[in-house]
């Protein structure tokens, strides 16, 4: 078939950009970008008359798609400094442009100074970035602020591409850059005259946009309060025998497990999560780590070392204090207890801080510790946004965090806990990998898969979204995933029957469907879902049908980036060798999962996978006997089983002579 002009124009300027990734502009020839067309060099002159105006066609195609980009992450964040920042994430984020694209964006940056052409795009680029910074900012700052920002953080932006342009790229392999805009915001908004301090905020319950509650915020002299409280508490309880310990544990379980259908209702008006869950898992789970860590206390001890005749050493773990935990919105009770147990069961007090938008269950886990024993004090909640948690992180008398929350989250956290030492534990996201080889068990990959994207409405940090098929069973999966997913219920989460609850907020529904309407620009096809749900009683929520995207590829926004919603993608690929190097190609390292029959290959591919947690022949089980935590960017330190213990407690090591000093003086 004979192809348009211009279908033609285009194929060669996606020619020219795959010859400027691969070779650069100083050995990029238009003889070499015919080559990889199969054409005439001078079909390409027909099209555009030399080298530079090619150039400039590639450039004004990698502006456009950076711009694409931009504008849906912008149109995805929550407010002005949210847009902002989306647009930062756009330019300097990792995970911005596939390896190719950045190459060749590079390779324009450095001809923009010497290229008139190509300056004259790189300029109306600057004005476009201008205009989105100038729009957002006029919310955050004084007027006459606005334009010395705009221009301050686009000089930022751009010096970061023109350094990287000079120096190969290596600045943009860490988030650094974007760190230090980001702090630039930290330290300038704020300008413009300041807005009612906010005092209370509204927890809504997200499949019907009611207020369930009005929570006051605490600011810096309830937490100072919180930590004297704490700290009076702590120095008790820390002297208690691990058996005491554990038995006022034990009580707060066996409450817990008598109050888990009041508890799961609470819990799923709060998070939207259907009660069928939250009845089954997120209560009873909690209950199941205080138990554990309640006959833990007892066996905490340190270690005798046999020096010879003269001495002998031993060490013993005690409490660290005071610490505090700052928990996730997507499973508020369990990660309360999660942090709780193990703290208290090693002798420390801790503060707790929900996510705002799901403050009502770590209330209720507060009055049942108490009810059980516990000492006034030793574990409170603080209500608050970001700030009240910024609080506890730059707090003195604080010896620790524990945070469940976003990358960005966690960065802030350990940067502010370094000031005082503090320990940290950061569980934060991830974008995991799920491997089905040829020879699985298909029915049994398929549960797996559904149960690693649409549980909890895709709304858990070790969903297994980057589903990887092996090409020979792709046609057979696909149909059994297709049918068990149109085939799954969406309606109110308080139904028994309800299998897929609402998204936690509106801002962040309009997020997810932002990513879904970025994967379909960007190539993937729609196998199910796609849209809001707004059938029966569903009208006034945040519902999101479960949505499959086939026909992925690694570089797409919707496979690289944690979406944490209800969005599965799906990708082939053909042996072992292959399927490891783009399972691990993330900057995240939370889990991963397989399956396969053949239990060698099972073994020796998890040995090989980036994750701090594997299943095979399964997905998203975590027994409170086995650590949790994640690898790389997905976190520091670990939550459950005996590992736990060591981020809760220090060492003390003693030396017990048996002999007489001999002194040489």
């Amino acid at each position: 078939m004979r192809k348009g002009p211009k279908t033609r124009w285009l194929e060669i300027v996606d020619a020219a950009i795959a010859t400027l990734a691969e070779l650069g502009v100083v050995d990029f020839k238009l003889n070499k970008v015919a080559a990889r067309l199969d054409v005439s060099a001078g079909l390409i002159i027909h099209y555009f008359g030399d080298k530079d105006a090619l150039l400039e066609a590639a450039f004004r195609s990698v502006v456009g798609k950076l711009n694409r980009y931009a504008a849906t992450r912008m149109q995805m964040a929550s407010g002005p400094r949210g847009r902002i920042e989306a647009l930062i994430d756009a330019h300097l984020g990792q995970s911005q442009f596939a390896l190719e694209t950045a190459r060749v964006w590079l390779s324009f940056w450095g001809q923009a100074l010497h290229v008139p052409r190509l300056a004259r795009v790189q300029r109306a680029h600057q004005r476009r970035m201008l205009s989105n910074l100038r729009h957002s900012l006029r919310e955050l700052v004084d007027p006459s602020a606005v334009a010395r920002m705009a221009e301050t953080i686009a000089a930022m932006i751009d010096g970061v591409w023109l350094r990287a342009a000079l120096s190969g790229g290596s600045e943009l392999q860490s988030g650094f850059a974007r760190e230090l805009i980001c702090d630039f915001l930290d330290r300038n908004i704020g300008a413009k005259s300041a807005a009612p301090v906010e005092t209370h905020f509204d927890t809504i319950n997200p499949a019907t946009g009611a207020v369930l509650a009005t929570i006051r915020i605490d600011g810096a002299a309830e937490v100072d309060r919180a930590v004297a409280r704490a700290t009076e508490a702590q120095r008790a309880w820390g002297r208690l025998p691990g058996v005491e310990r554990g038995r006022i544990l034990h009580r707060a379980a066996a409450l817990l497990v008598e109050r888990n259908a009041e508890l799961a209702e609470l819990e799923t008006r709060d998070t939207g999560k259907p009660i069928q869950e939250t009845a089954a898992v997120d209560v009873l789970s909690g209950a199941d780590c205080i138990e554990y860590f309640a006959g833990i206390a007892r066996t905490i001890a340190g270690e005798q070392v046999d020096l010879g005749p003269g001495a002998f050493g031993y060490t013993r773990r005690e409490p660290l204090g005071v610490v505090a935990g700052i928990g996730a919105w997507n499973y508020p009770i369990q990660i309360a207890c999660w942090k709780s147990a193990p703290a208290l069961a090693c002798g420390n007090a801790m503060i707790f801080k929900p996510a705002e938008l799901t403050p009502l269950s770590a209330i209720e886990l507060e009055k049942i510790y108490l009810e059980a024993g516990l000492p006034e004090g030793l574990f409170q909640v603080v209500q608050g946004k970001a700030d009240t948690g910024r609080l506890l992180s730059r707090h003195p008398g604080i010896a620790k965090i524990s945070l469940t929350g976003e990358v960005g989250t966690g960065k802030k956290v350990m940067a502010d806990a370094a000031a005082t030492l503090k320990q940290v534990t950061l569980e934060l996201g991830g974008k995991s990998p799920l491997i089905i080889f040829d020879d699985a068990d298909l029915d049994e990959a398929v549960s797996g898969a559904l149960l690693a994207n649409f549980y909890s409405a895709g709304e858990v940090c070790t969903n297994g979204t980057r589903v990887f098929v092996q090409r020979k069973v792709r046609d057979a999966f696909l149909a059994r995933l297709k049918a068990r997913t149109e085939a799954m219920v969406i309606g109110d989460p308080l139904d028994p029957a309800t299998q897929v609850g609402a998204l936690i907020s509106a801002a962040h529904m309009a997020k997810v469907l932002g990513y879904i309407e970025l994967g379909v620009r960007q190539g993937a096809k729609l196998l199910a879902g796609g849209k809001r749900f707004v059938g029966g009683s569903c009208g006034g929520g945040n519902f999101v049908s479960p949505t499959i995207f086939t026909d992925c590829s690694d570089a797409m926004g919707i496979v690289r980036e944690e979406i944490f919603g209800p969005v599965m993608t799906v990708l082939d690929f053909d042996d072992e060798e292959e399927v490891l190097a783009r399972a691990n190609a993330t900057e995240f390292g939370l889990a991963a999962g397989v399956f396969t029959n053949d239990l060698t290959r099972a073994h020796r591919v998890v040995a090989r996978l980036e994750a701090g947690t594997c299943w095979i022949n399964s997905y998203n089980i975590t027994p409170i006997e086995l650590p949790f935590g994640g690898n790389k960017q997905s976190g520091l330190g670990r939550e459950n089983g005996r590992a736990a213990i060591e981020h809760y407690t220090q060492l003390k090591s003693v030396y017990v002579a048996m002999e007489r000093i001999d002194a040489p003086y």
